[in-house]
């Protein structure tokens, strides 16, 4: 069985591994740990729990019932002095930190009683936020605050508040890939912070895995305004990452939807290019878990 793993954040990491799941492969999910928006931002304030949020994602998304689970994990209390706003999942991954003694200890806990296919991994296990340089020479610090301010501004790079070690289950776990994938997912805020931290950067760049990049179906607001396909992959080259092969959406929506901000990231490069139909029918800024997930393992297959 091959050994993958999935290296993003958010949505887009959430939204591979639900359709991955199904096929017979062994996979790591490694997380970016810079989340600080809403209830995750909250409990990292108030209760010093590394953020919960993306993590929360990606063990509902590998649950054997995610059906039952997502809706449960993903509900925000309404009223309620303290807890209006936090989300049951992000609460539930609190508490076993608490009774576990740890986050990881949480993780495990939480995929033990879960029964997930798979594992997920936090890219570290310090205390750290995300800051970005933009075009106009500004800087700032928080990875919610990074997607206000770079509404029509360019987000220069980006930077960790502090030199975070790597986790060392993630770092093992890319050294023992078969095939490693990065994406979908914002590129500057859950994509590229897991590649600011060393060791996680050189064992990606020295593994002899096939390295699969998944681009965006749509360019981002704050973030990736007007890129196209070589531009991500500019970006990532910036910070040391090149891929074999990248995976682009083949299907193209108009251009300004979404608020009439967000338009298809279209394919301008075709070299190493596997391009085909990824797009959700019913959401067709975001990728369909299902089909995703077939053209990846049409890719392992080969």
């Amino acid at each position: 069985m091959k050994k993958v793993v999935a290296i993003g954040g958010g949505t887009g990491l959430a939204t591979l591994l639900r359709g991955l799941k199904k096929y017979p492969v062994e996979i790591s999910a490694i997380v970016t740990m810079t989340d600080d928006g809403a209830s995750t931002g909250r409990l990292r304030r108030e209760m010093g729990v590394l953020p919960p949020g993306d993590i929360r994602k990606c063990i509902a998304a590998l649950a054997e019932n995610e059906s039952e689970l997502l809706d449960l994990f993903n509900y925000r209390f309404k009223k309620g002095f303290g807890i209006a706003g936090h989300s049951m999942g992000n609460l539930f991954l609190t508490a076993l930190k608490d009774t576990t003694g740890s986050f990881e200890g949480a993780i495990e806990k939480a995929s033990e009683l879960l029964n997930i296919k798979g594992r997920v991994i936090p890219a570290t296990l310090e205390d750290v936020h995300l800051g970005a340089e933009f075009d106009d020479g500004s800087r700032v610090m928080g990875e919610h605050k990074i997607t206000q301010y770079g509404y029509g501004i360019k987000i220069k790079n980006v930077f960790l508040s502090k030199d975070a070690k790597s986790n060392p289950r993630a770092v093992s776990a890319i050294k023992n890939a078969d095939i490693i994938l990065v994406g979908p997912g914002s590129l500057y805020t859950s994509v590229i912070p897991n590649f600011l931290h060393p060791e996680i950067c050189q064992a990606l760049k020295k593994s002899k895995a096939k390295k699969i990049y998944i681009c965006n179906v749509s360019t981002e607001r704050g973030e990736t305004e007007k890129f196209k396909v070589s531009d991500h992959l500019s970006s990532l080259s910036d910070v040391g990452i090149n891929f074999d092969i990248t995976l682009a959406n083949s299907k193209m929506f108009p251009k300004g939807s979404g608020d009439g901000f967000v338009d298809p990231v279209e394919i301008d490069t075709f070299k190493n290019i596997v391009s085909s139909e990824l797009s959700d029918s019913e959401n067709p800024l975001y990728h369909d878990p299902d089909k995703l997930a077939k053209a990846v393992f049409d890719i392992i297959e080969a």
